[in-house]
């Protein structure tokens, strides 16, 4: 029996089909999407926000979005300790929704970074990075304009204390510095988890990172974590 995943399609998202491909053909789950207008998640396992533009990205990335009919659904999904997984826009409607602790703002750069890009896991837990060690680099695409990750000093210094940063930017070596960062992200960080570690929101993309054909499998850790624990939540 197969665990079933909705990934939620936006007006603008564009990632949805890299999801489908890399949970349905890569783990060999069951995916579907969810169009934003539908309030209904019963029978999914998992929820996936995906990358894109929602909504052209007016007013700010993920603004719009939050107010979409199935937002309601996934904060219903993940109060419930449903886990649900946000990327690149996704990680951004996540924040805008609430869910998710601060916001993603323009790079600091100014210039949008699509490249290959180190993450250094920071917890190894489930459901999202219990087959990695703490400190393993992994290696996964980042494509985006609007991914300088801002917390205040007050909410920086809980997710740390609560253990809530799951990825920062680093050397390939795990060396966690400036020149390693590609948005301005404060303390590097590329992905948070909310307190019960059931949210995860991450500017890079693991769903393009699960085949060697296509340039690695760096994304398999997160992915391969999040299948085992749906499938031990499930008594598969």
């Amino acid at each position: 029996m197969a665990t079933k995943y909705a990934i939620v399609v936006f007006p603008g998202t564009w990632s949805e089909r890299d999801w489908h491909a890399a949970i349905a053909d890569v783990l060999g789950e069951s995916a579907e999407l969810v169009f934003h207008k539908e309030q209904d998640l019963s029978g999914a396992d998992c929820v996936v926000l995906p990358g894109g533009f929602s909504y052209g990205d007016y007013l700010r990335p993920g603004a719009i979005a939050r107010f979409s009919p199935i937002m309601g659904a996934v904060a219903d999904f993940a109060k419930a300790g449903g886990p649900v997984i946000g990327s690149c826009n996704g990680f951004q409607v996540l924040c805008e929704s609430g869910l998710l602790p601060g916001a993603l703002m323009r790079n600091g750069s100014l210039q949008f970074r699509c490249q290959e890009q180190h993450l250094r896991v920071e917890r190894a837990v489930a459901p999202f990075t219990s087959l990695a060690k703490a400190g393993d680099v992994l290696s996964i695409p980042i494509s985006h304009g609007d991914g300088n990750y801002y917390a205040d000093d007050e909410t920086l210094a809980r997710l740390e204390a609560n253990g809530q940063i799951a990825f920062r930017y680093c050397t390939a070596e795990g060396e966690v510095t400036e020149d390693a960062n590609p948005n301005g992200s404060r303390a590097n960080i590329a992905g948070i988890t909310n307190e019960a570690g059931n949210v995860l929101g991450l500017m890079p993309h693991p769903e393009r990172a699960v085949e060697d054909a296509l340039g690695g499998t760096g994304g398999l850790v997160v992915l391969r974590s999040l299948q085992e624990a749906l499938q031990e939540r499930a008594g598969i």
